[in-house]
C-alpha cells in the first residue's frame, strides 16, 4: 500500500477508475428510468444482472487459465486466492448489491433521475459513519467535506426546505443508499484478500439468483417487455453492472473507502447532467446549489494536507 493510501488519500489510477465508475453509473440512471417504462423494477434488475455475468464469466475463465500457467510454470509473482473467502465475499457483497439496486430500482419509478442519484449519493455520509465503527478514522477535512455533502444534499432532496416534502420512493432511496455503504465496506474488506474480477462475478451471480426469484415471486415477466426495452438492459447489465463494479472493486482495492465513496458519488452530479440533457429533465437553481456543493466536497476531499505532500 503506498504512502497517499496510508495518509487517507487515494492513487491516481484508483480515483481514475472510480471516476469511470461514476460517469457509468449516472448515465445508467436513464437507462434504468427508461426501462421502468417497459418492465418491472425487479425483473429490469434481473436481466441486467444476468447480462453482467455473461459479461464477466468469460473474463474469469480466461484469467484463470492464464494464473494456471503461471503457476505451472513456477512463477513466484503469481497470486493465489482463497475459493473460500471469494465465495463468502460474492454471497455478502451479492445481497447488499441486490437489495441496493432493487430499492433504487423502485425508487426510481416515484422520482425523477437527478433526484435518484443525489439521494443514492447519501452512501458518503453513511461510509465513514459506518466505517468509524470498525475503527478506521477518517480525517477532519473528510469530515468537513462530508458535511458539505450533507447540505448539498438538503438542498437537492428537501423541496422548499420542507421535510415534508419526502415521499416514500425517497425513503427507498435512503434505504437503498444504507446497502449501497455497507456493500463499499464489504467490498473494501474482502478485496485485499480476492481476485476483483472473480468477486464481482460472484456478487453478480448472488445478485442473479435472489433477483430471478423475487422477479417470478411478486411479478409476471414477459421476454416481450425485455425485448422492447433491450437497450436501456443492455447498457444497465454490459456497462453499469458488468463494467463498472468490477472497476469499483479494483479501484477501492487498498484505498480509503470514505474517499472512495466521495469520489463514486460524483454520479449523482452526473444523473442530473445525463437526465436533463437526454431526458429533458430541468434541474432547480435550488438543486443547482445542491450540485456545486457537492462539487465542493468532492474537491476539498481530495486536496492533500502538508504532511501527505512532504511523504510524497
Amino acid at each position: 500500500m503506498n504512502k497517499i493510501t496510508k495518509q487517507g488519500g487515494i492513487a491516481p489510477a484508483n480515483a481514475l477508475m472510480l471516476f469511470a465508475c461514476a460517469l457509468i453509473w449516472g448515465t445508467a440512471f436513464v437507462a434504468q428510468s427508461v426501462g421502468n417504462n417497459y418492465m418491472g423494477p425487479i425483473t429490469f434488475q434481473a436481466s441486467r444482472s444476468v447480462l453482467a455475468i455473461v459479461v464477466l464469466l468469460p473474463l474469469v475463465i480466461v484469467r484463470r487459465r492464464a494464473r494456471t500457467k503461471r503457476i505451472k510454470a513456477n512463477d513466484r509473482n503469481v497470486q493465489t486466492y482463497s475459493f473460500r473467502t471469494t465465495v463468502k465475499g460474492g454471497l455478502l457483497c451479492g445481497l447488499m448489491l441486490c437489495s441496493a439496486s432493487i430499492l433504487q430500482q423502485i425508487g426510481i419509478t416515484g422520482t425523477d433521475v437527478g433526484k435518484s442519484g443525489f439521494i443514492t449519493a447519501m452512501y458518503i455520509v453513511l461510509v465513514p459513519v459506518l466505517s468509524f465503527f470498525i475503527s478506521r478514522k477518517a480525517s477532519i477535512r473528510v469530515w468537513i467535506s462530508v458535511a458539505i455533502a450533507v447540505t448539498g444534499l438538503y438542498f437537492l432532496c428537501v423541496s422548499g426546505g420542507s421535510l415534508a416534502g419526502i415521499i416514500k420512493y425517497d425513503l427507498m432511496l435512503v434505504a437503498c443508499a444504507f446497502l449501497f455503504s455497507l456493500q463499499i465496506i464489504l467490498i473494501d474488506y474482502f478485496a485485499k484478500n480476492v481476485d476483483g474480477v472473480e468477486l464481482s462475478l460472484g456478487q453478480f451471480i448472488t445478485t442473479t439468483v435472489i433477483s430471478v426469484i423475487l422477479m417470478f415471486v411478486f411479478g409476471r415477466p414477459q421476454i416481450s417487455d425485455i425485448i422492447s426495452g433491450a437497450f436501456p438492459v443492455i447498457y444497465a447489465g454490459i456497462m453499469s453492472s458488468g463494467v463498472a463494479y468490477t472497476l469499483q472493486i479494483v479501484g477501492q482495492k487498498g484505498q480509503d473507502p470514505t474517499i472512495s465513496s466521495l469520489i463514486m458519488s460524483l454520479e449523482s452530479v452526473i444523473s442530473v447532467l445525463a437526465g436533463w440533457v437526454i431526458l429533458g429533465q430541468k434541474l432547480t437553481a435550488r438543486e443547482g446549489v445542491g450540485c456545486i456543493l457537492m462539487f465542493l466536497a468532492i474537491i476539498l476531499a481530495q486536496l492533500p494536507d502538508k504532511k501527505r505532500c512532504k511523504e510524497v
